[in-house]
């Protein structure tokens, strides 16, 4: 396995802390973004990524997107590829939610948190799972952050 500088998570779609384009979200075509990987550290079993809005009116926030089994050398998020599977996210679905904060709410935050991990993902658990049965064997994590409101 090659060796990388450090884990990585972005999107050519937006910059770090930048806006969420409107295509990507909910009521804009809830297209699926372009996703980005690199630097998984020597060890790493499998990659899995997690979509969190943290500013959602709800205890645990809003999960938005949970994939697993994501290949060590994988450059970018293919949900189709052998081994990669696409947990519940926040509504049940296991598909890409694009953000949809309440009219009013405010800006919202997307955490794009990217988990190398020292061992094998079961099935596909939901976001609060995965923390609870995982956070051991996490060897290295990255994050990158949309932004998104739908105030006028």
């Amino acid at each position: 396995m090659p060796m990388f500088d450090k884990l990585s998570v972005s999107s050519p779609d937006f910059e770090n802390e930048g806006r969420i384009p409107d295509r990507l979200t909910a009521d804009g075509g809830n297209e699926t973004p372009v996703v980005e990987l690199s630097g998984a550290p020597e060890g790493t079993v499998e990659l899995a990524l997690i979509v969190n809005d943290p500013d959602a009116p709800l205890p645990n926030g809003f999960t938005h997107w949970v994939v697993y089994g994501i290949a060590p050398d994988a450059t970018t998020l293919d949900v189709t590829a052998d081994g990669v599977r696409v947990g519940p996210m926040g509504a049940g679905q296991t598909v890409w939610y694009g953000p949809q904060p309440p009219a009013g709410h405010g800006d919202h935050h997307y955490f794009f948190h990217l988990y190398a991990l020292g061992t094998a993902v079961e099935g596909e658990p939901t976001r609060e799972e995965f923390l609870a049965r995982y956070a051991g064997d996490v060897l290295e994590t990255a994050r990158y952050v949309g932004v998104f409101s739908n105030d006028a």
